[in-house]
């Protein structure tokens, strides 16, 4: 056990209280799980920018640690550091070493880093009886009009949740149909056999496009990158906005794509709320680049 560094103290833990001292505090000498400051406690330091990233670095090693519930992913630069962080782990919870990471989450994880959903794409389309599909050449018609008060209303409104909130998934490698899921979540209550149409699209452009994947490269030429002056490990960032593009209530649509180097980091499409989104797209932007 590892002793702490900082003075903590904690009530008395229910059916365990002293009936003779009941006003009286505990002392811990030792973490406990689920302390704010455990992971502090193995020398790793909460990301600022994601909850769920911690990160050792003492003496020129660099480890990170991805933690979604009972899922770690951990990597570094010291595999004698890691396989310690791994010792220790499963001396006090049961954890299973899955080897080189593959597969989490349902993404798909291959050389460099090749991110692909391959898999869940494919399962996607059997759910939705769209496996034999013939594929398009794009995810949406860039003149397609999707309003509220649109043709009849589609008769599964509950499919519709469904699809449409597993595509939402796939965007976690697919920043190619951002735009186009951002427009046919904006009608998950009330549904029409047009929205239903756009998003049977959407999964005809993934049948054609499902071996797509997001490639982080260790090191990346700055001549793959769409601005071919910036060097392999500079950090940029591209913000746009629509003008009230949308016919119900005129508020615009409004994105932003962050790149390290060559390599995709940090993507969204929102919409806005004011007349002042291209300063909020612009702001937001900023800080997801800078952060």
């Amino acid at each position: 056990m590892v002793t702490l560094r900082r003075l903590c103290i904690l009530q008395q833990p229910q059916g365990f209280a002293d009936p003779q001292k009941p006003n009286h505090v505990c002392l811990l000498h030792k973490f406990l799980y689920g302390l704010k400051q455990d992971p502090r406690m193995l020398g790793f330091q909460g990301s600022k920018t994601d909850p769920s990233l911690f990160i050792y670095s003492s003496g020129g090693t660099l480890l990170y640690m991805l933690v979604y519930v009972d899922d770690i992913i951990l990597t570094g630069n010291n595999q004698r550091a890691i396989d310690n962080i791994v010792h220790h782990l499963g001396r006090t919870f049961p954890i299973q070493d899955m080897g080189k990471l593959s597969y989490f989450l349902g993404i798909e994880i291959g050389a460099d880093i090749l991110l692909s959903q391959q898999k869940y794409i494919l399962e996607l389309l059997q759910k939705a009886g769209l496996s034999d599909a013939k594929p398009v050449s794009s995810p949406i018609f860039t003149s397609v009009y999707l309003a509220l008060n649109d043709i009849s209303l589609f008769d599964n409104p509950v499919k519709y949740r469904q699809v449409v909130g597993a595509l939402q998934y796939a965007t976690l490698t697919r920043p190619d149909i951002t735009y186009a899921i951002n427009k046919v979540c904006q009608f998950m209550h009330s549904p029409t056999e047009n929205h239903w149409s756009t998003v049977k699209r959407i999964l005809w452009y993934l049948k054609g496009t499902v071996s797509r994947s997001l490639l982080i490269q260790q090191q990346s030429s700055h001549l793959l990158h769409a601005y071919a002056d910036l060097t392999h490990n500079s950090l940029s960032a591209f913000s746009d906005t629509d003008w009230a593009g949308c016919p119900d209530d005129r508020r615009s649509t409004w994105g932003y794509a962050i790149y390290l180097g060559s390599n995709l980091v940090s993507w969204s499409r929102i919409k806005g709320v004011s007349i002042k989104d291209d300063l909020h797209a612009l702001d937001s932007s900023t800080k997801k680049g800078t952060i």
